[in-house]
Parts: C-alpha cells; sequence; structure tokens
C-alpha cells in the first residue's frame, strides 16, 4: 500500500502554496503580480467537464483568464486571471510534505506557462520540464 503525505487542513494547504511560490524565481513568480490563487479542495464537475476530463482525472491546477499572448489593448479581459490549485489531488499523489511542495511549486508555473505563453522548452530550460 502506497503512503500518503498527510492531509493538511485548508488553512496549513494554503500556506503551504505561499511556501511553493515563495520557492520560485523572481523571473517567473513576477507574472502573478495580477492573478489571483484560488486554492479549492477539488476541481468542479463544470471545470472538468469544460476541460473535457473523465470524474476521475486528477486535476492539480488550472489557469483561468485570457492568456497575454492572446490580450488586445483595446479589448482587455472581463475577468482577473485566476490559478485555482487543487488540495485533494495534489495530496492523493504526494507522500511526502516535501514532495507535496514540490509538485504545488511546479503546478504553479505550469500554469503561469498557460498564462504567458512559455514553450516545454522554455519550461524544461528553467528546471521546470
Amino acid at each position: 500500500m502506497r503512503k500518503r503525505a498527510p492531509q493538511l487542513s485548508a488553512e496549513s494547504f494554503a500556506h503551504l502554496v505561499e511556501q511553493a511560490i515563495a520557492r520560485i524565481p523572481e523571473s517567473i513568480r513576477g507574472y502573478l503580480d495580477n492573478v489571483f490563487i484560488s486554492v479549492q479542495q477539488r476541481p468542479s464537475a463544470d471545470i472538468l467537464e469544460e476541460l473535457g476530463l473523465p470524474a476521475d482525472e486528477p486535476l492539480f491546477g488550472v489557469y483561468s483568464g485570457t492568456p497575454l499572448i492572446e490580450r488586445s489593448v483595446v479589448e482587455p479581459p472581463l475577468y482577473p486571471d485566476t490559478i485555482f490549485i487543487f488540495q485533494e489531488p495534489l495530496e492523493s499523489a504526494c507522500t511526502t510534505r516535501e514532495q507535496l511542495l514540490e509538485e504545488i511549486e511546479i503546478t504553479v508555473v505550469h500554469e503561469i506557462a498557460h498564462m504567458v505563453g512559455f514553450t516545454d522548452e522554455e519550461l524544461e530550460s528553467m528546471g521546470y520540464g
């Protein structure tokens, strides 16, 4: 039987998300200046359906907003950018607190990549490939 990371309270998990974000290099973290980070227990059925994922798909996070490369000065986005982080899938996939911290960091960077338009090669060159 696989060992699981300790299940944290919502407050403790949110603090771990803050720690993970602090570990991200400033060159990447700077993109979060006007982004709302929302920690949720799990993705909603609507999010999974919108992404075309089955209900049992382990989704760690998702970016919601208009990617920078698609923005227009004439028509600014209607809603603020948001990165959703999902606690239960992340905890289920990790066996230690350190692994959970690393996976949260990777998830946030991955969602920033969706917002900014980083390629897989750029992510890899930054150590997140």
